[in-house]
């Protein structure tokens, strides 16, 4: 249904979709493809902003719709910057330089697919805990309607077979008089 809405909404844009999602346990592999699918696509070019959409696992009974930008990468935003200097911008630069072994391309080059698959991973996790949260919830429900009905149903047995009963004391009773 999201595939068909974003497709009326933005029908000159390509949207790609898997629905190999029905598996019963997630893996990072179905991630990892799909970044790679992503990233093969964004270096070609046919793209240049990646966002995804899911639904965040806060607790049982909240879970948030959200998007979140995968492609490129943005930097979360805060109030605050736990790195700047603390002293008023004087080293406003670098603190030290670096050395990289392998170089930063070659650590960068593998670091920065298994970071998209791990974003990727992470929203399918949240999604679903979200979906099995939903689905605990719709059970518990259910259960406690069903036990509302039994006893509902109980009460309605009990009262039309003490009202048969009282019909047959009265039918005895009158019968009895009347001989």
């Amino acid at each position: 249904k999201a595939r068909d809405g974003l497709r009326r909404d933005y029908g000159k844009l390509t949207v790609h979709h898997i629905d190999d999602f029905s598996k019963p346990r997630l893996e990072f592999s179905t991630a990892e493809q799909l970044a790679q699918k992503i990233l093969e696509l964004f270096e070609r070019g046919e793209f240049d902003v990646c966002k995804i959409i899911f639904n965040k696992f806060h607790n049982v009974l909240t879970q948030k719709p959200t998007l979140h930008q995968i492609i490129p990468f943005e930097l979360p935003k805060s109030g605050t910057n736990d790195n700047a200097p603390k002293d008023g911008g004087a080293n406003a630069g670098a603190a030290e330089i670096y050395d990289f072994e392998p170089s930063a391309e070659h650590i960068l080059s593998a670091l920065l697919p298994r970071n998209v698959a791990m974003q990727i991973y992470s929203a399918m996790l949240d999604n679903a805990a979200g979906e099995q949260a939903a689905r605990m919830t719709a059970m518990d429900n259910a259960t406690r309607n069903a036990g509302e009905m039994v006893n509902k149903l109980t009460l309605n047995y009990n009262r039309a077979r003490q009202a048969f009963i009282t019909k047959e004391l009265i039918e005895i009773i009158s019968g009895a008089e009347a001989a």
